[in-house]
């Protein structure tokens, strides 16, 4: 128990001090990993430069810095599409021609498309919220219903974007391609965003009027295209992300949105706007790294594969892992970059198919941060629309739809060519 102490620092510090607080986001993420990887590197035996090399061990292999290089350029795109203008024509893109009885799955569709586009459920939530509020006054339609499903959709981009960090997260800890994990993925989760799209048909089938727009710029909408469509098509994904940054380079020059220094700027701001990331990560992959060496990750899995009687079971100890952790920390990114590598060992373990492992990790940590009233995607809609967070989980309806599959999925052992 003493190996996995870090971690208990870690959940106590971050947990426990924010439920006394009564604000999960009162102690900063970065400090609570901070705190616990210098306990970690106390635990450590040997001199300080050996205690270093465990510690950057974890911190700077291979994988490691493969994933920040994917943060880096993933937080360089997203800014340089907001600031061209990518965002509001891709919202405008989609509701544009909505009609009234189609505005409930149409919002769903755009919150499901958009944050497949620019991988971020949040940045998905502060575009798409305010449009979703404005329809609900001027149709009557249920506030608490309309930004639920705001909310919900963007757990499908969160799930399946390959320029989603729980994705990005997800398939480096597995060892598997983005387009392998997706295509398996899209299996489990797609039946039930075409279930919801039909629901939110049912339910909003006796509006009448659309929702106008103001005229859609195409062009500004490519660059979501073109990553999209190149990733699903197997391009490298730091190809991908390059091509789509310079593709809104070009268009915002061409456009006059900004000039070439312009362009740098909001390149050099979405890295900066990644930097939490790329900190907490470099952290967690050392603490985690100390851990492992002082024999924590083989006690947790003698613990949690001790009733563990072949894939079944390791798929379900794997979920279960994933959600215990999301729940502690209310951050399903933190919760993969945790669970990763042990999920990796159980895996290996008992012959799960990473690609099947990366898919379980990303789909349960979205199931159980889409049901907390207090994880960010909820707090933000909240906070945009006027309402109690608790007042929008009865609506999440994808977020509890995706968990339910996910569990059919493990024990009928589907998707069937990853699952035998």
């Amino acid at each position: 128990m003493r190996s996995l102490s870090p971690l208990f620092v870690f959940l106590l510090l971050y947990l426990a001090t924010s439920v006394i607080a009564r604000d999960f986001y009162k102690v900063p993420i970065t400090v609570a990993f901070l705190v616990s990887s210098i306990y970690a590197f106390c635990t450590l035996k040997g001199s300080v430069n050996k205690r270093v090399g465990v510690f950057a061990k974890g911190a700077g292999n291979s994988a490691m810095v493969l994933m920040l290089l994917i943060f880096i350029l993933a937080g360089a795109f997203a800014e340089c599409a907001k600031s061209v203008g990518a965002v509001d024509a891709t919202v405008n893109a989609v509701l544009r021609f909505l009609p009234g009885s189609l505005i409930l799955p149409g919002i769903f569709l755009a919150s499901c498309f958009i944050s497949l586009s620019i991988g971020t459920s949040c940045g998905t939530i502060a575009a798409l919220t305010p449009v979703a509020v404005g329809i609900a006054a001027h149709e009557g339609i249920s506030m608490p219903l309309m930004v639920g499903l705001v909310v919900g959709g963007t757990y499908f981009g969160d799930n399946l974007s390959f320029i989603s960090d729980t994705t990005i997260i997800a398939t480096q800890t597995q060892g598997c391609k983005m387009s392998d994990k997706f295509k398996v993925n899209v299996k489990i989760v797609a039946p039930v965003a075409v279930l919801m799209l039909f629901v939110y048909y049912l339910l909003g089938k006796d509006g009448h009027t659309g929702h106008v727009t103001e005229d859609v710029d195409y062009l500004k909408v490519l660059p979501y295209v073109v990553v999209v469509v190149s990733a699903v098509c197997g391009l490298n994904v730091l190809i991908v992300l390059i091509i789509g940054m310079v593709l809104t380079g070009l268009i915002g020059m061409y456009e006059g949105v900004f000039d070439m220094f312009g362009w740098f700027a909001s390149i050099n701001n979405g890295i900066l706007g990644m930097s939490e990331l790329i900190v907490v990560t470099i952290l967690a992959g050392g603490m985690l790294s100390v851990i492992r060496h002082n024999g924590g990750v083989n006690y947790i899995i003698s613990k949690l594969t001790r009733r563990i009687n072949g894939k079944r079971g390791a798929e379900a100890t794997i979920a279960s892992l994933v959600c215990l952790i999301n729940l502690c920390t209310a951050n399903n990114t933190v919760a993969i970059i945790t669970a990763g590598p042990i999920a990796k060992d159980i895996a290996d373990k008992y012959g799960v198919d990473k690609r099947r492992s990366a898919s379980i990790l990303d789909t349960a940590s979205c199931f159980m941060q889409g049901v907390l009233p207090y994880g960010a995607q909820t707090l933000i809609a909240a906070s945009l629309s006027g309402l109690n967070p608790l007042d929008l989980i009865p609506y999440l309806y994808y977020p509890v739809a995706i968990g339910i599959a996910l569990v059919f999925s493990i024990i009928y052992r589907y998707p069937r060519n990853v699952s035998a």
